[in-house]
């Protein structure tokens, strides 16, 4: 029932479509792209309530106050101190150690400012849970989110990123200002 409220609030009230090309894995590290605009929260959790899937997300625990905590929290937040230097790959894996089914969402760019210089994070943490890279891509001209590739980390984190960034070249944010790819060879 939850997923065909959801699939109703996307797709009719909102107008969005969905692609979906890849199979739907137990475990996975979901990189979100581009990331420009705060809105991609909400389509993106209203995305993937609408495919009957649940997923993680990693915010930072300033937002965590009263009572907005106890909403992110229970739509799948974990708040994360930036400030500390704990090994936040070291912690996701846990998460994927403990649960028989975890998705993990994580915009690469790690900001909704232009960054060519994205977060090697969700990488690390895909290639030590050994689980794959699922690529969602949010094309706001189109109102499409597509989940179009998989790509399990080989260690070699520049051809792989290379890969990733290539794949996101097309999609366009509410802010396409606010993306950058950087240098990428095709």
């Amino acid at each position: 029932m939850k997923k065909l409220i959801f699939s109703f609030i996307y797709r009719y009230i909102l107008g969005w479509k969905k692609v979906v090309l890849v199979p739907d894995y137990d475990k996975c590290v979901m990189c979100v792209a581009p990331h420009t605009s705060n809105w991609d929260l909400l389509f993106g959790k209203i995305f993937y309530n609408a495919l009957g899937r649940k997923a993680s997300f990693m915010m930072k625990k300033e937002w965590f106050f009263f009572p907005l905590g106890m909403l992110f929290k229970g739509i799948g937040g974990i708040p994360v101190d930036r400030g500390r230097k704990t090994s936040l790959v070291d912690q996701m894996v846990e998460n994927f150690k403990k649960k028989k089914r975890f998705h993990l969402a994580i915009t690469p760019e790690g900001t909704r400012k232009a960054n060519s210089e994205w977060k090697k994070g969700f990488y690390f943490i895909a290639m030590k849970a050994q689980v794959p890279i699922i690529l969602i891509g949010i094309d706001y001209p189109s109102k499409t989110i597509t989940v179009g590739k998989a790509i399990t980390p080989s260690g070699d984190f520049e051809k792989d990123l290379n890969e990733i960034k290539l794949y996101f070249k097309d999609f366009k944010g509410k802010k396409p200002e606010n993306f950058s790819l950087g240098k990428v060879h095709e």
